[in-house]
C-alpha cells in the first residue's frame, strides 16, 4: 500500500487553512500545521484526529522570523509532499497610510515572509525532485486600488514570486499553484460589505484547490477570472478616476 502523503499548512489558524486541513485529511493526508502560536491549533487538531483519523503535528512558526526558516524546514520529518501557504494580513489601510510600521508589517506578512519561506521549501523539493507548492494570493494583487493598495501590493509581489518560482521549478517536475480566491467569507473579511454573488466559502475554495492540484492558477470562480481580466484592460487614465 502506498504511504499516506503529507500536507504542510503555514498560517494554519486561518479559516481557509482549517478548511483545507479538513479537506485533505478527509482524503487521507497526514498534516503538519504551523502557526505563530501553535497552542491555538489545539482544538483544530483534536477535531481532525477524531473525524479523519490521520496523523497531525503542530509547529510554531513566525513568518517574519526569517532566520528560523532553514532550521524549521530541515527539522520537518517527513518533508511534506505538499505545502499550502495560507498566511495573510489584511490590516487597516487608513491606519497603514499614516503608520510606516503598520505598512511594513502588512507588506512583509503578505509578501516577504511567505516568499522567503517557500523558497526554502522549494530548494528541498528541488533536491528531492517532487512536491507541490500552493500559495494563496488575492485579487487585490491584480491591480492597485485606493482602498487597499498596501495589502494589494504585498499580494502582487507574492503573485509575481509564485509565477517566477513556477517557471524555475517547472523543469524539476514540481508544480507551483497560485490561488486567487476573490471574496471569501472568513474572519478576515468580517464586517466588510461583500457582494453575495461574488463571495465564496472556505469549503468551496479548498475543495477546488484539492481538485485542481495539476493547475497553475486557480480562481475560486469563473466570474472572478472574467472580472479581473476586464479590470486589467481598463486604461490607467480611466481606472484612476474610478476611485475604487
Amino acid at each position: 500500500m502506498k504511504p499516506a502523503q503529507t500536507l504542510l499548512i503555514i498560517g494554519a489558524t486561518s479559516d481557509i487553512a482549517v478548511s483545507a486541513a479538513h479537506q485533505y485529511a478527509s482524503n487521507g493526508y497526514n498534516l503538519q500545521l504551523a502557526a505563530r502560536n501553535k497552542d491555538d491549533l489545539g482544538a483544530t487538531i483534536t477535531d481532525i484526529k477524531i473525524r479523519h483519523r490521520v496523523n497531525v503535528s503542530a509547529f510554531q512558526l513566525d513568518i517574519l522570523d526569517y532566520g528560523s526558516f532553514k532550521k524549521f524546514v530541515d527539522s520537518l520529518t517527513p518533508l511534506p509532499d505538499i505545502i499550502l501557504c495560507a498566511v495573510g494580513l489584511l490590516g487597516d489601510q487608513a491606519h497603514a497610510q499614516k503608520d510606516i510600521f503598520e505598512s511594513a508589517k502588512i507588506m512583509r506578512t503578505n509578501y516577504e515572509g511567505p516568499s522567503l519561506f517557500l523558497n526554502e521549501i522549494a530548494n528541498k523539493f528541488e533536491e528531492r525532485g517532487t512536491g507541490i507548492i500552493i500559495g494563496i494570493s488575492s485579487v487585490a494583487g491584480e491591480r492597485g486600488r485606493s482602498s487597499n493598495y498596501i495589502y494589494g501590493s504585498g499580494k502582487a509581489g507574492f503573485t509575481a514570486f509564485l509565477s517566477g518560482l513556477r517557471n524555475r521549478l517547472s523543469k524539476s517536475g514540481i508544480n507551483v499553484i497560485t490561488v486567487i480566491p476573490g471574496y471569501v467569507d472568513t474572519r478576515m473579511t468580517q464586517g466588510l460589505n461583500l457582494p453575495t454573488l461574488l463571495t465564496s466559502s472556505p469549503k468551496i475554495l479548498t475543495y477546488k484547490i484539492f481538485r485542481k492540484m495539476s493547475h497553475s492558477v486557480i480562481y475560486c470562480s469563473r466570474r472572478w477570472y472574467v472580472i479581473m481580466f476586464l479590470i486589467r484592460l481598463i486604461p490607467e487614465s480611466i481606472f484612476k478616476k474610478l476611485n475604487i
